[in-house]
């Protein structure tokens, strides 16, 4: 109950914090916006091994406050698309148990970030930075997995015992930080790249997590489809309290991208 509450709060401050920076924002003259595209990358139970060769398209928007030439607070929305499947594991236990899924990805976030050069829009000498970042996300998700050609939501099935009222929930908050280089095309535009990850506090990104649930409950609790997406092994391995995942490490995801942003500062002449 308390990190529940804990969880909620951090949401409302989210909230709140983005909506004031962003009515800041609008307010000074020492701001920046743009989009970006790239690809959005998961790390779980279903790439345990960090592959980026997984990435799928991913896209979004950057508002960015500079207070100086060192320090800046950026916020954005964030779109793309996750997915993993065992079998495309060289592990054989994974591609026994034969699992897969895919994701939608919905965020917002707030970042505040340090330049480790002094930088600055239309100047010839401090033009380009390398940077870093942190902050916090707010996102949602929604893994669904495909059976006899149709797509599933898996949440609502409880894939692994959860009675009703008690799965996980698919509006979360994470961790954000990152790294990047900024470097200026004119005095208007600049480019952004960057490489941005998620600590989350969820495993269920993927829907998988910790041990197989018994058959017999899941059909009394949810359904046949709930059993037949609990334990998909290729060998019927799928014993009740046998291991289906890892639930000492929580999921993760990253984004990749390039930007191009647009200054809407303007340097203000001296007037006579």
């Amino acid at each position: 109950m308390t990190i529940l509450l804990s969880i909620k709060a951090v949401k409302r401050i989210m909230v709140i914090a983005v909506f004031s920076v962003f009515a800041t924002a609008i307010q000074a003259q020492d701001w920046e916006a743009g989009g970006w595209i790239g690809t959005a990358h998961y790390f779980g139970d279903l790439n345990p091994n960090y592959d980026f060769g997984q990435g799928e398209l991913a896209a979004g928007v950057i508002a960015r406050y500079n207070f100086n030439q060192r320090l800046a607070v950026k916020f954005g929305g964030n779109y793309g698309n996750i997915s993993a499947s065992d079998a495309m594991s060289q592990d054989i236990f994974q591609r026994n148990r034969n699992l897969s899924f895919r994701s939608e990805m919905l965020e917002g976030n707030i970042n505040f970030e340090f330049n480790f050069l002094t930088y600055e829009h239309g100047s010839e000498f401090q033009r380009f930075t390398p940077y870093i970042f942190a902050g916090l996300s707010l996102f949602s998700f929604n893994p669904e997995a495909q059976l006899d050609g149709v797509w599933y939501d898996l949440q609502p099935l409880g894939t692994e015992g959860q009675f009703r009222g008690e799965e996980y929930d698919l509006t979360q908050v994470a961790i954000n930080y990152g790294a990047g280089f900024k470097v200026d095309l004119n005095f208007d535009w600049s480019l952004n790249i960057f490489i941005s990850s998620r600590r989350l506090f969820t495993d269920y990104l993927d829907d998988v997590s910790t041990v197989y649930a018994d058959p017999g409950d899941l059909e009394e609790i949810r359904n046949e489809i709930a059993q037949a997406f609990a334990d998909r092994s290729l060998n019927n391995s799928g014993i009740p309290g046998n291991q289906r995942g890892n639930s000492q490490n929580n999921d993760a995801y990253a984004f990749i991208g390039l930007g191009l942003v647009y200054n809407f500062a303007r340097i203000n002449c001296p007037w006579f």
